[in-house]
């Protein structure tokens, strides 16, 4: 199974791919879209939709993981994220990728086993699930790519219990 993680932002956003082939993950490719204060709000979405179909259109996806939004004390910040998001969810539509969104503390907790861990804690356990040398940058890609994993190990736990 292929899933594509999408840790959503208006300024930045991560994007990460990673297969799950029975209990192994393997890192495909990450990255992270970057859009600019000074430029249109509407071009800033077509930036991240643009950005992100083609992470879609060139790995394909079985399933899009993305990470919900937060409760956040800037207002006009949630609603910029929440912009974001609806693109995101709105691009895997249109390829057929059904969308799972996850919390924080839940992607936390399938990466770390502490829904209270650290950004560091996270990364950490990200680099070490997938074997790899140093943890993804920047941090936004780091996290979508653990928002992949999280899908990875939830998927992997509804089979083991027969719930899916």
């Amino acid at each position: 199974m292929r899933i594509i993680g999408v840790d959503p932002g208006l300024a930045n956003s991560g994007i990460g791919v990673v297969e799950q082939d029975g209990n192994a993950l393997r890192l495909i490719e990450y990255t992270c879209v970057t859009t600019e204060p000074d430029t249109p709000f509407s071009d800033r979405l077509l930036t991240i939709y643009n950005g992100f179909g083609e992470m879609l259109e060139r790995h394909g996806a079985d399933a899009c993981a993305i990470e919900s939004i937060f409760f956040a004390k800037n207002a006009k910040s949630a609603f910029q994220v929440g912009h974001a998001r609806g693109v995101f969810l709105v691009r895997a539509a249109q390829a057929g990728v059904p969308v799972y969104e996850y919390t924080p503390l839940q992607i936390k907790k399938a990466l770390v086993g502490a829904g209270r861990a650290d950004k560091g804690q996270v990364q950490y356990m990200t680099r070490v699930i997938l074997g790899l040398d140093e943890v993804p940058k920047p941090d936004h890609a780091a996290d979508a790519v653990g928002v992949a994993i999280c899908h990875a190990n939830m998927e992997r736990y509804l089979r083991m219990t027969g719930t899916r």
